[in-house]
């Protein structure tokens, strides 16, 4: 019997008065379970995203919420065929999701829950009174995003709390938030109530468990992932490509990293696109000298064959300082 593999994502945000020596033991824990993913661990709780086999991921839950600072999490399970991830990093962080709003504490003050059945209803009535909005990054609004959803020009979260300026309109209407696993959601609807909107919710669960729960449906294009996957499948009743090729404008969903180290830039690009420059996304970075040698994927690691494919780009930042 081929064995089974899980992909967990989840969150809280509950006290951690020593960071440092809970991830130290956390990281020993995730070891002895044979995890791999990426969980960050701050003083206003933790954040992760893990891939094992089913028992280790079920030992895993177990564990985590056996921790009375930690007995609420939920977690977004999915089946998966392998580890989504190739390595297994735990790091202390200033907040579990880059917000820029450390004073900012959901467990005080948040967004209303709204739940995927719901949401589902909402989508489908498009209530005038009512906003959906994407709290995510470009890169991940790009490739999908729910039908009709209100999206804002930002590379980073971080960057959110400037851009709520563009929103005042709204601040009469129901706004319901949404991202991936609901993480920055908790900030975000926060943010937005302290800023004087009054009717603000959230999609509980985000994402991730919008498309376990209510199959996906009206959610346009693909899902953005932070895992090996970089996108998924989400909609089971009425899927669409939304995303084009950067180079040839046919729709594409297939997200890669330009070949040229110093632009680097993410986009969508089709196969045949990625072989007009040679996985770069224009004439001009397939010409520098430091470009990558593209296989296919568009995912580079920092390091291939012992040559740093960065070296310029680090020699550039040290010589302006």
């Amino acid at each position: 019997m081929e064995a089974e593999y899980l992909n967990l994502l989840y969150y809280c945000y509950s006290r951690i008065e020593d960071p440092e020596s809970f991830r130290e033991q956390h990281h020993l824990r995730c070891l002895e379970l044979n995890l791999k993913g990426r969980i960050i661990v701050a003083e206003e709780g933790l954040n992760g995203t893990v891939s094992g086999l089913r028992a280790d991921c079920e030992q895993y839950m177990k564990d985590v919420q056996s921790d009375p600072r930690f007995s609420h999490v939920e977690f977004k399970v999915e089946v998966v065929p392998d580890h989504t991830f190739t390595k297994l990093h735990v790091r202390v962080k200033p907040e579990i999701v880059h917000a820029s709003l450390p004073d900012i504490d959901p467990t005080k003050r948040t967004g209303a829950y709204v739940e995927p059945e719901e949401f589902r209803k909402i989508l489908k009535e498009q209530p005038q009174d009512t906003v959906i909005l994407d709290v995510r990054s470009n890169y991940e609004h790009e490739v999908g995003k729910f039908k009709n959803a209100i999206t804002l020009d930002i590379e980073n979260f971080r960057d959110f709390p400037e851009k709520v300026k563009e929103l005042e309109s709204l601040k009469d209407k129901k706004v319901i938030t949404y991202c991936t696993g609901g993480i920055k959601c908790e900030k975000a609807s926060a943010y937005l109530l302290e800023q004087g909107f009054k009717d603000v919710h959230q999609l509980h669960g985000g994402i991730i468990k919008y498309g376990i729960e209510a199959e996906g449906e009206d959610f346009e294009g693909k899902c953005y992932v932070f895992d090996n996957r970089i996108v998924k499948d989400l909609n089971k009743v009425n899927p669409k490509v939304i995303s084009r090729c950067y180079v040839t404008g046919v729709p594409s969903d297939r997200m890669v990293n330009c070949a040229n180290p110093h632009c680097n830039k993410h986009i969508p690009m089709s196969e045949e696109g990625a072989l007009v420059y040679n996985g770069c996304c224009s004439e001009e970075c397939s010409k520098n000298p430091d470009v990558r040698p593209y296989d296919g994927t568009g995912f580079y690691q920092k390091e291939m064959n012992g040559y740093n494919p960065y070296r310029g780009l680090k020699r550039q930042k040290d010589t302006s300082s």
